[in-house]
């Protein structure tokens, strides 16, 4: 009687567990919530496209029922968010190297792209840079460049997440001859894809350097009537800076501002010259900011104040910028590491960007910075199933004393062994569930033949 009592009750308890498409377990799970929770031998447990718990695997696995993906010898973390590049210009990787950023631009890069960019240029493009940022545990993008609508397409197709804006420059670009052209289209774009689960649209006026006052004050207008960011890059070199003041009499921060730019959801990149005021207007503001290191490194161009960024609470994420000089990847798990070590030896600090920041400016301030933050960059209930597990069990990640330490300057991006995004895996095992590699390959090797060629012939 006792054991048909024991069975039923054991049977009650398994049909009273709550279904889950998915429990995924990890040796550490590192939440981003407002504690910044750390579980060891944790789970998520996901339905649909969304997480309905975290916390204990055991306590994980006692309520819900699902399949389960055991991942004992990783961490699972909240997916990486790189907060900008210009996806298309993986086709353009390497293109013209350790030169600066003006030189870059106007000698070879704006060049290469009269010559070379169209749809479909664009369209492999942005498969080849969503393949390699979902292996190395990229979940959300944002991205200015041209043909916006391939580039959703595309997005939607490799199964990320993005924010997109158009660019909107002054001189005639691959796809629009003028700029208000580009607006009209902008319009046409955001009303396509505002109501899209992945993607957000958005517009993306280049710089002050690049677009008049009358376009930048459209392209706000047009971001505030849909309710939808506004991209730009920000403060970006001291030659930029020095040029504002000598044009404007103002910095590009206190231009912009003057001009009305920042009153609305605004996302300013690099934001590397600028000064303790300027720092405040942003903050009063509540603009995003893009912090990019390597980016920044490698053309010279400075080192962001990301510490009194921090010191003020801004929402500040990271970037990886363009891979075509700038970078030249994709890599986020660099762009932790790099981050922290900067501050570090501006600063003279090596307290200065701890591990735990720069994990939290890749994930859950990261999405602040882009307003996505009620959404995803971190693990918690309620929250959009993006997710990512990484392996510990490997040379480099033995072994192990504190979590984000590990993460930030010892794990690597080819260390990520599983993706997921909006509750669907993009990434299995290391193998692209969404996306052909092989393919992508081949055309992205053609249009390299091809980009060469028509840099060194004349007649292109």
């Amino acid at each position: 009687m006792h054991r048909i009592f024991a069975v039923s009750l054991l049977a009650a308890r398994v049909w009273a567990a709550e279904p889950a498409d998915w429990i995924v377990t990890a040796r550490w799970v590192i939440t981003m919530n407002a504690e910044r929770r750390v579980i060891e031998d944790g789970a998520v447990a996901v339905r649909g496209d969304r997480i309905v718990s975290v916390g204990i695997r055991a306590e994980v696995e006692r309520r819900y029922r699902g399949r389960k993906l055991d991942c004992r010898q990783c961490l699972l973390a909240p997916g990486l968010i790189n907060a900008h590049t210009h996806a298309p210009m993986s086709l353009m990787r390497g293109l013209a190297d350790d030169l600066r950023l003006q030189e870059w631009l106007e000698q070879y890069i704006f060049p290469a792209e009269a010559r070379n960019v169209d749809a479909e240029f664009v369209r492999w493009g942005t498969r080849l840079a969503c393949l390699e940022m979902m292996l190395s545990g990229t979940t959300t993008f944002a991205e200015m460049y041209y043909f916006e609508d391939v580039i959703a397409e595309t997005a939607r197709e490799a199964g990320m997440r993005a924010v997109l804006g158009e660019t909107v420059i002054d001189f005639p670009a691959p796809d629009f001859k003028t700029p208000q052209a580009a607006l009209e289209f902008t319009e046409r774009f955001i009303r396509r894809f505002r109501d899209d689960p992945l993607i957000v649209p958005a517009v993306a006026p280049h710089s002050h350097e690049t677009t008049s006052e009358e376009i930048f004050r459209a392209s706000r207008a047009l971001a505030n009537r849909y309710g939808v960011p506004l991209m730009t890059h920000l403060a970006e070199t001291r030659q930029g800076r020095e040029q504002a003041l000598k044009r404007f009499g103002l910095s590009p921060v206190r231009l912009l501002d003057s001009w009305g730019i920042f009153e609305g959801q605004t996302v300013a990149a690099h934001v590397v010259w600028v000064d303790d005021e300027e720092l405040a207007i942003l903050q009063r503001r509540r603009v995003g900011l893009a912090h990019c290191p390597s980016s920044n490194a490698k053309l010279a161009s400075g080192v962001a104040p990301v510490t009194r960024m921090l010191a003020m609470d801004l929402a500040v994420g990271l970037g990886t910028d363009g891979p075509a000089g700038s970078n030249n990847d994709f890599n986020l798990f660099e762009e932790m590491d790099l981050a922290a070590k900067l501050q570090k030896v501006t600063t003279g600090d090596p307290r200065a960007l701890t591990a735990r920041q720069a994990v939290e400016m890749a994930t859950i301030r990261g999405a602040a910075a882009l307003g996505l933050h009620e959404r995803v960059g971190s693990l918690e209930p309620g929250k959009h199933a993006d997710l990512i597990t990484v392996r510990l069990d490997r040379a480099h990640g033995t072994p192990l004393y504190d979590i984000y330490s590990q993460m930030v300057y010892a794990l690597k991006g080819s260390d990520v062994q599983d993706v997921m995004v909006h509750g669907r895996w993009l990434v299995r095992n290391g193998r692209p569930q969404t996306l052909d590699a092989a393919r992508i390959l081949e055309r992205a090797r053609q249009y390299g033949r091809r980009i060469g060629s028509s840099l060194t012939d004349p007649n292109r």
